[in-house]
């Protein structure tokens, strides 16, 4: 069974940001691999940090010289500035189990089985901020891990793109195609409105 890198989600009110690049990673610091950038297909730099269980992954699987397909959580600041957390690495035949009898070696052809592409992103959270103008939204995304004194428990993501200001505070569920350091927004579903009147009861 072919083993998708961005799970369905288990919960209509499930909150995440992950995706799919694909690019080499190059380390800062041959000492040090969780740090460097990932460069995309068409030599664009994204400044990234690898979490540590795919750190292990790096250091016995990963050939540093070839593309790979990496599950990435986005982090940014505004919508130029571009930041990602390696979760994983997808790669069917050596890391997934995936049978490697047929010639589909394709992985780009692999990934639209499964409804995906490079670059594509899936954002769940809600909508706190809308500016019309410069065409932007920012979305909140809650982590799952309800620990105690937990750092960046929350946070935001800047999104280019443009949804109506009724919608502010409603949770909603995004396609996301990355264009450079930039998340860009191709659809939207809203999954449920006002969260504000929920959290008050």
């Amino acid at each position: 069974m072919l083993k998708n890198p961005i799970p369905q989600v288990t919960n209509q009110l499930q909150y995440r940001a992950i995706g799919i690049i694909n690019g080499k990673f190059t380390p800062h610091d041959s000492e040090q691999l969780n740090r460097g950038f990932l460069i995309d297909n068409k030599g664009e730099k994204i400044e990234t940090v690898v979490l540590g269980k795919a750190l292990s992954l790096l250091k016995r699987h990963i050939d540093l010289k070839k593309s790979y397909y990496w599950i990435v959580y986005p982090k940014n600041k505004n919508t130029q500035n571009l930041h990602l957390q390696v979760a994983g690495i997808w790669d069917p035949y050596q890391l997934n189990d995936f049978p490697n009898d047929s010639k589909k070696n394709n992985f780009s052809k692999l990934l639209e089985e499964l409804d995906l592409k490079d670059n594509y992103f899936s954002v769940r959270g809600e909508l706190v901020y809308v500016n019309t103008k410069k065409r932007e939204i920012v979305i909140k995304i809650c982590s799952a891990l309800r620990i105690k004194n937990l750092k960046n428990k929350n946070f935001k993501l800047a999104i280019k793109g443009e949804l109506p200001l009724k919608l502010l505070n409603s949770f909603v569920s995004l396609d996301i195609q990355r264009d450079g350091n930039a998340l860009e927004l191709i659809r939207y579903e809203v999954i449920e409105k006002d969260l504000s009147k929920k959290t008050r009861i």
